[in-house]
């Protein structure tokens, strides 16, 4: 009797740990490219620069082509994220790198005084996506690019639902990829490197044909690679508990900066090519086509290093991996979006990718991975956006969440449910480059650019038959652009902060 009582015991004991070990929530790793375009993947059409390791996130999980940044620029794009609203009703609408501190732009001042560096501050009243994991039981952290609070402030990471920071604050200081110092939560770390400011030129009598011209700007200590050993390590440490890593990397952002090795990888594809001289306080670089393919490369690299510590830990099966970007390519500071097709299918032309609301500007790459829960080489034309990102984990990690957002999880799609929810338009606007409205409804695309000379005019696309934008049909569909309009009122609320406020639309 004792012998079979012994045996019950140990059989419940290891029933009990199984059922731990099965409801132990999934990790989740949210890797956020900056600036890297729609068409910049091989997955997604990219015939020159190689992703292996992200192209097979998507052979080993789902693809999404209808998914979009919360903006066309770095900081608000960020916001929406991590809020789960739309710009209507956002505090952060654009880049702003409240200047009335001083010399802000001074970048050898900022790197010196803590109280010049960083963007207008998140409020801590505010609740954030690692705030919601947290409340889940989450470790959260968030290596990289920051862009929401300067050091000092309400708004650093370690006061906005992270438990851990490493990278730039700053996004100004993110414009030298060897930088002089990063971020450890609330202390500087200071890097094996010299202090050369982004405007620094060639040197005078410099030959711009030689590559040991362009020697100065190649440092010791890359801030990527700085930030990947961040990022391992947290997984390392955490492994015993579910974690949440924002993993916002500065890449492909310029300056056009990586280890050499990358730039020769490119320059034995490409070929010799025309130096870029620099220019809008971005470093000269003496192949900058090869180096652009190189950074997207390296980062490639650091998701196929991640997958490999997430397996070799055990973690990878119960680890959820989305990969996207912030908004579209780049185009200025060397970066030839035409060359690369990066927008790809849509116009690389400028005022139609960063900056803008048009397709190439805020439709954005999103690949979701988790082994046995996702579908194996699947693809959604789910319509989406950043503001979903909070709701979808929220649901995932089966906790509450704010009333007062725009989002909608996409959940159902990811694990192949139904009972999708759909969205019955998507909104964005931007005071930012004149200003812009934007609305997506169904197969219709609403764009007003201009606002700020007075423009009310809004232009129509049916993105069914014409993805590129090029044929303005509102003169055609009445209906369609009296609708459009109506959100476009509906969702604006007048903005907080008065660089964000377009008198135009009423503020």
């Amino acid at each position: 009797m004792k012998i079979f009582l012994v045996f019950t015991s140990i059989l419940l004991i290891v029933s009990c740990k199984s059922a731990i070990k099965e409801e132990k929530k999934p990790n989740i790793i949210y890797i956020l490219a900056d600036d890297l375009g729609y068409g910049e993947l091989g997955i997604y059409g990219q015939k020159k620069i190689k992703t292996p390791n992200i192209d097979a996130l998507a052979a080993n999980g789902m693809l999404f082509k209808q998914h979009y940044a919360g903006a066309p620029v770095c900081a608000p794009s960020r916001y929406m994220l991590l809020t789960g609203k739309h710009a209507g009703h956002a505090r952060i609408r654009s880049n702003d790198e409240w200047v009335e501190r001083g010399d802000v732009w001074n970048y050898e001042k900022t790197v010196n005084d803590p109280n010049l560096e960083g963007q207008r501050p998140i409020l801590n009243t505010t609740t954030t996506l690692g705030e919601v994991l947290q409340n889940a039981g989450y470790k959260t952290g968030i290596v990289g690019k920051w862009g929401l609070g300067a050091p000092l402030t309400q708004g650093i990471p370690n006061k906005s639902g992270f438990d851990f920071f490493y990278g730039y604050n700053c996004q100004r200081q993110a414009h030298q990829l060897y930088p002089k110092h990063l971020w450890k939560n609330e202390k500087k770390e200071w890097l094996n490197n010299e202090l050369i400011a982004p405007n620094t030129k060639l040197d005078k009598d410099a030959n711009r044909m030689l590559l040991a011209s362009y020697k100065k700007y190649d440092q010791k200590d890359y801030a990527p690679a700085k930030m990947q050993e961040e990022v391992l390590h947290f997984i390392e440490n955490n492994k015993e508990i579910p974690f949440f890593m924002y993993y916002a990397s500065p890449l492909p952002h310029l300056p056009l900066q990586v280890p050499q090795k990358y730039v020769d990888d490119y320059v034995k594809i490409f070929g010799d090519e025309k130096p870029y001289l620099g220019d809008k306080g971005y470093f000269p670089n003496r192949y900058p086509k090869a180096t652009y393919a190189g950074m997207i490369t390296y980062l490639d690299d650091q998701v196929g290093e991640i997958v490999t510590k997430l397996k070799e830990l055990g973690l990878y099966e119960n680890t959820l991996i989305i990969f996207t970007s912030d908004n579209g390519p780049s185009y200025t500071g060397g970066v030839d979006a035409e060359y690369f097709n990066s927008a790809r299918p849509f116009s690389n032309d400028y005022g139609r990718t960063k900056g803008f609301t048009y397709e190439g500007g805020i439709r954005v790459p999103m690949i979701a991975s988790w082994p046995g829960k996702i579908k194996k080489g699947s693809s959604t034309n789910h319509i989406s956006a950043f503001w979903d990102v909070m709701p979808t984990l929220g649901e995932l990690a089966k906790t509450e969440i704010p009333e007062d957002i725009d989002g909608l999880s996409f959940l159902p799609t990811l694990l192949g449910e139904p009972k999708q929810k759909q969205h019955d338009f998507l909104y964005w606007e931007f005071p930012s480059y004149q200003g812009q409205q934007a609305v997506r409804m169904g197969n219709w695309k609403g764009v007003r650019k201009n606002i700020l000379k007075g423009n009310l005019t809004i232009e129509l696309y049916d993105l069914s038959v014409d993805p590129t934008e090029k044929n303005d049909v509102s003169n055609l569909h009445p209906n369609i652009i009296s609708q459009i309009e109506t959100v476009m009122k509906n969702e604006h609320t007048p903005a907080e902060i008065e660089k964000f406020k377009m008198k135009q639309l009423g503020d």
